[in-house]
């Protein structure tokens, strides 16, 4: 496929991209800073500028396109990643602003260009608790995709924001455009470095809900979503099948979630963060739950 990228170049989408590329698909990063990956053509763009994205939405990958003389050919999927990352980076109506106006131009531009397969990135951050101000419980474990969300902080209201607007771009274009609910993303080379502390210390990753996505998991998420057609406008929660802890997942409820009900019975890793819509309506099948025997 000829895929367009946005946000390539940052923790999640480089991954995301390598694995893309690996595949055989045709890959245009679209990021502020360009992407040293082999096979990976760039394009120096701003998501907040919509004659950037019209333009990009409608251009040649590379001088080899030129060759056939048949004119820009049309991507086959836009693959939305691009945005301030999180808070307390930029300001918070800047965070909010970016992110928002960014997602209506990749996707208004998307759509009027006749890409009928569109990814965006949305996050874990929706359902209030990672960056709430003090403790916020889940309304019930695990969270799925019909829990509330109702954040307080701007990087999460912009992601609740772009689901209306991807929702509404669906409506009325028909396409397939899918928001990606993503957990905390984990690089190979953090499980040495970091999990040995939240084995230590399991608070730590309680703003995560002991949740987190391998960043190549991820990339087969995409993968995922770009294989199933038809299914129109969908939220999927993106998940490891594991906790990112050491601690059964009874002693975790009984230490961190006290009256907070659980909708089944969760195994002893299991992961509190429900991937199973994504399982049953993609195929989505995580291959690096096994954190344990890498430390």
């Amino acid at each position: 496929m000829r895929i367009l990228f946005t946000g390539g170049s940052g923790k999640a989408g480089r991954h995301a991209v390598k694995y893309l590329t690996d595949l055989g698909h045709r890959v245009l990063n679209v990021d502020l800073t360009p992407l040293d990956m082999p096979g990976v053509e760039n394009r120096i763009a701003d998501i907040a500028d919509a004659g950037q994205m019209f333009d990009v939405m409608n251009s040649y990958v590379g001088f080899d396109e030129l060759e056939p003389g048949n004119g820009v050919p049309k991507f086959d999927a836009v693959v939305h990643f691009a945005a301030v990352p999180r808070i307390l980076i930029a300001s918070d109506n800047e965070c909010f602003r970016v992110n928002v106006l960014g997602t209506y131009n990749v996707i208004d531009a998307a759509v009027k260009a006749g890409v009928q397969k569109i990814i965006f990135a949305s996050s874990e951050t929706t359902y209030g608790i990672c960056f709430a101000d003090g403790e916020r419980k889940p309304e019930y474990l695990p969270i799925d995709e019909d829990h509330p969300t109702i954040p307080e902080d701007s990087y999460a209201m912009s992601k609740v924001a772009n689901e209306v607007t991807a929702k509404s771009f669906q409506r009325r274009s028909g396409f397939d455009i899918y928001g990606l609910r993503i957990n905390n993303v984990i690089e190979p080379h953090e499980y040495a470095e970091n999990f040995p502390s939240y084995v230590e210390n399991p608070k730590l990753r309680l703003r995560n809900i002991f949740a987190y996505i391998d960043a190549r998991d991820l990339g087969h998420m995409v993968e995922c979503c770009l294989n199933t057609d038809g299914l129109g406008y969908q939220i999927f929660n993106v998940s490891n099948d594991t906790l990112s802890v050491a601690t059964p997942s009874g002693e975790l409820l009984q230490n961190f979630y006290e009256g907070v009900p659980t909708t089944k019975d969760l195994g002893e890793t299991e992961t509190f963060y429900a991937n199973d819509r994504a399982k049953e309506r993609l195929g989505f099948q995580p291959k690096h739950n096994d954190w344990r025997s890498l430390l």
